[in-house]
C-alpha cells in the first residue's frame, strides 16, 4: 500500500492522518482532493466500529482504492454510554458544540464527582479493495467536569478532564492533547500492524 484516502472532508482531521501515514511513506489524500462527487454514507451502525466500517467500505468501493475511515465520540458511564454514536448531534441535528456540552452538563448536574467517568473513543477502519477490513479502536479515559474550561480543541474538550490531569482537554496544548488522544491511541495500534 503506497497511498490511502481518508474518508473525510474535515481538513484538520485529514492533516492528522497525513502526518501519521507520512512515517510509512504512504501518500494520504482526503475526499476534497478528488473531483468525483462522493456522498457520505448514512451512519446506520450501532457502534463506532460499525460506522467506521460502513464509511471505509463505501468509499473504497466508490474509489476502488485503499481507504481509512474513522468514527469517534464521547461515552459517559452515568448516562448509560450516551452521547455515544450520537456525539456530534446530541443536542439536535445542527451539530452545535455549545448546545451539546450544555445538555451533558445539565444531565450530569446531580451526578456525584466519583461517578462522572467517561471516555473518548475512536474507531479506525482500513479497507483495501479485495482484502479483509482492518479495525482498531483507541481510548482516552477521563471524567466530565462541572463547568466548561479552556479554549483549545473542539467538541466536548472543555468539559472533559483526561485521567491523570486536573485540566480539561481544552486547557491542554495541541501537543499534549494529541499525545493522549483517543485517535492517537488508535494510531499506535495501527502502527503496530503497519510495521509488522
Amino acid at each position: 500500500m503506497n497511498e490511502i484516502i481518508v474518508a473525510t472532508n474535515n481538513q484538520g482531521k485529514a492533516k492528522e492522518f497525513k502526518q501519521f501515514f507520512a512515517q510509512f511513506n504512504i501518500k494520504c489524500y482526503s475526499l476534497s482532493d478528488f473531483d468525483e462527487q462522493y456522498s457520505d454514507v448514512e451512519e446506520t451502525g450501532k457502534t463506532f466500529q460499525e460506522n467506521a466500517i460502513l464509511k471505509a467500505e463505501a468509499a473504497a468501493k466508490f474509489f476502488n482504492k485503499a481507504v481509512i475511515a474513522d468514527d469517534s465520540g464521547l461515552v459517559i458511564d452515568a448516562l448509560g454510554g450516551k452521547p455515544g454514536i450520537h456525539t456530534a448531534r446530541f443536542a439536535g441535528q445542527n451539530k452545535n458544540d455549545e448546545d451539546n456540552m450544555n445538555k451533558v452538563l445539565k444531565l450530569m448536574d446531580a451526578v456525584e464527582d466519583s461517578k462522572r467517568s467517561a471516555r473518548f473513543v475512536a474507531a479506525l477502519a482500513i479497507k483495501i479493495p479485495s482484502e479483509e477490513i482492518l479495525v482498531k479502536e483507541g481510548y482516552c479515559e477521563g471524567n466530565i467536569s462541572r463547568e466548561k474550561k479552556g479554549s483549545h480543541g473542539f467538541g466536548y474538550d472543555p468539559i472533559f478532564i483526561p485521567k491523570g490531569y486536573e485540566k480539561t482537554m481544552a486547557e491542554l496544548s495541541a501537543e499534549e492533547k494529541n499525545r493522549i488522544s483517543h485517535r492517537n491511541d488508535a494510531f499506535k495500534q495501527l502502527k503496530r500492524v503497519l510495521t509488522t
